[in-house]
């Protein structure tokens, strides 16, 4: 465990939540506001014990527990620890980027909530995570997700140098095509980011005045 969130209004819409950050990825995303939670070990790493009494503490004062990371989805014990932090009673969320379907498959039905990162085309990931086929995990993990049913936002951050606009309206069709009803865009910003590791860009570009449009639910931000 990398970190926590003891209080968030943020990491599910709607809820409060704590969030508790799993260590370790492996895709390298330049725009990561969590590159410290890259590496499998983390240098002061958080006791799950300790994550786990807070919780039995905060029964009743909140709402909701995310999961996030890094990618949670590199933890083999993710489906233990939420087994037993959904036996005290919160609700579960989960960021990802589906990283790994199996395990996606494994703990979505114990899930209540996704936050599902989609990062490109999904023939065109590399660029974005540094890793081949990294799309191809993703995507096989989004069918998963919108075919199980679980309420779910899926959202892309944009940096024009690593998504141009033409991609992501292709990005945008796709999705539309796959039957995604919740969507949000996210500005690339620089804070907590390692920014010297990305090429120059211009001001986010704007969005076409239709692009909301087959989206039951879609935010800017």
């Amino acid at each position: 465990m990398g970190g926590i969130t003891r209080l968030s209004s943020v990491d599910w819409p709607g809820e409060l939540a704590a969030t508790v950050f799993c260590q370790g990825c492996g895709w390298d995303c330049a725009y990561c506001h969590n590159p410290s939670l890259r590496p499998a070990q983390a240098e002061n790493p958080l006791s799950w014990p300790a994550i786990f009494e807070f919780f039995e503490k905060r029964r009743g004062l909140l709402d909701a527990v995310v999961f996030s990371g890094g990618d949670p989805l590199i933890q083999p014990a993710l489906a233990e620890a939420i087994t037993k932090v959904k036996a005290l009673g919160f609700k579960i969320g989960l960021h990802t980027g589906g990283i790994l379907p199996a395990r996606f498959r494994e703990v979505l039905p114990l899930l209540d909530w996704v936050g599902f990162d989609v990062k490109a085309p999904f023939d065109r990931y590399e660029p974005t995570t540094g890793v081949a086929r990294s799309g191809e995990a993703a995507l096989k993990s989004l069918h998963a997700l919108l075919a199980s049913g679980v309420a779910y936002e899926v959202r892309t951050t944009v940096h024009p140098a690593l998504l141009p606009l033409d991609e992501l309206l292709t990005l945008r069709e796709a999705l539309l095509a796959l039957g995604v009803t919740h969507y949000a865009v996210q500005r690339f910003r620089t804070e907590g980011t390692r920014a010297d590791h990305l090429p120059p860009a211009a001001l986010p570009y704007p969005l076409p005045d239709d692009f909301a449009q087959g989206f039951a639910h879609f935010e800017l931000r």
